[in-house]
């Protein structure tokens, strides 16, 4: 067991210093900067334009674009869930009147 133990040990140090001494790695960047490119959102219409909105906030001010993904996500969870309460509800399954047995 103690073989076992060791064996692990090594093949776990090995996998964490590995990729810091591979060859292929190269040097460390310094200045990376992450921007979204806006050149090819030139087409005149609302989802244009609201990409181009996203992308400039997403260049310009950080927590603007973390608050419309945070609001932009809860919208698109309560559509989908809206919509197959209708769906379901129409083909006759009813969630709201459902009793909870677990508990």
């Amino acid at each position: 067991m103690k073989k076992w133990k060791k064996l692990t040990l090594a093949i776990v140090i090995i996998g964490i210093l590995l990729p810091g001494i591979a060859l292929a790695g190269g040097d460390k960047a310094t200045e990376l900067v992450v921007v979204a490119d806006t050149r090819v959102l030139n087409d005149p219409g609302y989802y244009t334009a609201f990409m181009k909105y996203m992308a400039n906030a997403y260049n310009t001010d950080i927590l603007v674009f973390a608050i419309w993904c945070t609001v932009v996500t809860a919208l698109y969870g309560a559509f989908l869930g809206f919509l197959m309460d209708f769906l379901l509800a129409r083909t006759g399954l009813d969630l709201t009147s459902r009793k909870i047995l677990e508990h």
